[in-house]
């Protein structure tokens, strides 16, 4: 749609349809994917197989008490 000049030349359809695509646009943008189209890389895809298979198979991982402790994190 081709709008007038300046808003105040604008009807009030005019003006209702810009910001309405304007809104439209900017929650497009906001809540689109950044990362869509990427590829994981093979060993991230691989990490995540391997995790998913520990978690099914009851497996946690540390305690953060004991990851605390292993980096000698204060807490």
């Amino acid at each position: 749609m081709a709008y007038s000049n300046t808003v105040a030349q604008m009807t009030r359809a005019e003006f209702r349809e810009m910001i309405g695509s304007l809104i439209e646009e900017k929650l497009a943008e906001v809540f689109s994917d950044p990362d869509e189209g990427l590829e994981f890389k093979a060993s991230f895809r691989n990490r995540l197989i391997k995790q998913k298979k520990a978690v099914a198979r009851g497996e946690r991982g540390e305690l953060f008490d004991d990851v605390v402790k292993r980096l000698g994190l204060a807490r």
